[in-house]
């Protein structure tokens, strides 16, 4: 490939990031056909494929590895473009982490850089077990994370163990579990997931009844509705500790196995892109989390 062309470039990344190519279009103040000339072009420089043209768009492995260059490059010349007290060269920095994490810790991490106005912040939400991807498709700067795997370009930073009980509300053990947490019990007893990447009570289940345990259960995307589900007495669910321990001291939410947990080790991945606001946001994600969670 010769000189990058970067025009081509921020237009593969605004049609994987909008969706769509008109919206691609409306965000770079240019027609979809020109949207579509310049990926053209691209591809042609590249010899191959950079983005799907399904619905919505998906890039090629290439694709991702050139979407992720570009918004690196975006990174750095935000750096060298930003004075103290600038407000119209904010770069947008975007980070995955787990609703859990989001609902319990990660806002305490991110204040600092916030309300210094230091940057704009795209946080999207995943399952621990997932974000990871989005991180080797160049679509994020950083993750939260459950995985080891290392990609290249990147930092691993540890960041302490979630721990997570299995709970209930008082008038739901009553009616499901009045004999105990058994087997026979779990198999008819409603429990609550987050969303269909959610493997937490799959996990649990099998490491407490020493197989893999089928089980009905409801799903809610939202980790605060998520525990407010449990105290209702609708289901049964995975919870941090972080998040229900205070439902737990006030007899709201039950404890279904004393002493049982499941950890999740959580990671911190970023690109290894060395500016002063993603050192600043790295040490301020790494010092909150540890404080936050539980450390080996």
């Amino acid at each position: 490939m010769s000189a990058v062309d970067y025009r081509g470039l921020a237009a593969l990344d605004a049609v994987v990031e909008y969706g769509s190519f008109d919206k691609a279009a409306v965000a770079l103040s240019i027609t979809q056909s020109a949207v579509s000339q310049r990926i053209r072009l691209l591809e042609n420089d590249a010899g191959e494929l950079l983005v799907v043209r399904t619905q919505p768009p998906q890039a090629t492995e290439a694709g991702q590895r050139l979407i992720a260059h570009y918004r690196q490059v975006r990174l750095l010349e935000a750096a060298l473009k930003q004075r103290p007290g600038q407000t119209d060269a904010r770069p947008d920095i975007a980070i995955a982490v787990n609703a859990d994490s989001a609902a319990t810790w990660l806002q305490e991490a991110v204040a600092p850089l916030l309300l210094s106005d230091a940057c704009l912040l795209n946080i999207r939400i995943d399952d621990q077990d997932h974000t990871l991807s989005q991180l080797r498709e160049g679509r994020v700067f950083a993750c939260v994370t459950s995985e080891s795997t290392r990609v290249a370009g990147t930092t691993a930073t540890p960041l302490g163990m979630m721990r997570y009980l299995c709970v209930a509300s008082p008038a739901f053990v009553q009616r499901w579990f009045a004999h105990g947490f058994t087997l026979d019990a779990v198999r008819q007893a409603p429990a609550l997931i987050f969303d269909r990447k959610d493997a937490l009570l799959e996990q649990y289940l099998a490491r407490q009844f020493g197989q893999p345990v089928r089980y009905p259960h409801h799903a809610f995307s939202s980790s605060d509705g998520f525990v407010r589900f449990l105290e209702a007495g609708y289901a049964y669910g995975m919870v941090p500790v972080q998040q229900c321990g205070t439902n737990l001291r006030a007899g709201t939410l039950v404890d279904l196995v004393p002493g049982v947990s499941l950890n999740v080790p959580l990671i911190w991945h970023a690109w290894d892109i060395q500016t002063p606001l993603t050192r600043r946001l790295t040490e301020q994600v790494v010092t909150t989390a540890r404080k936050w969670l539980e450390q080996e």
